[in-house]
């Protein structure tokens, strides 16, 4: 069985516990005679998937979390799915921030990645296009702009992150996880959180077939 979670630049799969990530554009791999399930946020990845892989199976439906949160994507769903108790955060392009208690979705925010700052300060002057220092402490008080860009990416979304927790297991995951996930004493950096989300989905599309 192979899982992939379908990005707008990488498609990541999945079996048996090993990860790894192709382009949307060129997908390399080959499956035969295997399932392949998927998620997808992006219309044109998912085009170009199912161009090679006709037969995979969408678990879109079939990603089920109590919540009342309209319009909550399909891997955050998944991401959700995985943890009962805690705060789920995404760290990406975008930096998504989930409640979870007692297996209910309470909701959750979106924030800018790193990346996306960085975008931002750019387009406000090209005084700010600077590359910032993510090893600073973030009791430092800024003293030039470097620092200041630094220190108001770092604690504009550790403070946020740390604010939501009010104690809470924080679980990591996306690109920038490992690295958010060393300001928390209280978290865990799982790169297959939504891949688990996914296996819980798959198990709900085995039952619908019986």
């Amino acid at each position: 069985m192979i899982l992939c979670d379908i990005g707008n630049t990488f498609l990541h799969f999945y079996q048996n516990g090993r990860v790894w990530k192709e382009r949307a554009d060129k997908i390399l791999s080959q499956f035969q005679n295997q399932e392949i399930f998927y998620i997808s946020v992006s219309r044109r990845g998912e085009e170009a998937f199912l161009k090679k892989f006709p037969y995979a199976i969408s678990l879109e439906t079939f990603g089920v979390l109590d919540t009342a949160y309209i319009g909550l994507g399909v891997d955050r769903k998944c991401a959700c799915m995985a943890v009962e108790d805690g705060v789920v955060v995404d760290a990406g392009s975008a930096i998504t921030v989930d409640i979870m208690q007692n297996g209910v979705h309470l909701g959750g925010y979106i924030l800018p990645g790193i990346a996306s700052y960085l975008k931002l300060f750019s387009g406000i002057s090209e005084r700010l296009k600077i590359m910032p220092n993510l090893s600073l402490d973030l009791d430092l008080m800024p003293q030039n702009t470097k620092e200041a860009i630094s220190l108001g990416i770092l604690k504009s979304i550790v403070g946020f992150i740390q604010e939501q927790a009010k104690g809470k297991r924080i679980y990591f995951s996306g690109g920038d996880g490992k690295f958010f996930s060393k300001f928390f004493k209280n978290s865990i950096y799982n790169e297959i959180l939504v891949f688990e989300g996914m296996l819980k989905a798959v198990e709900k599309y085995r039952e619908s077939r019986l």
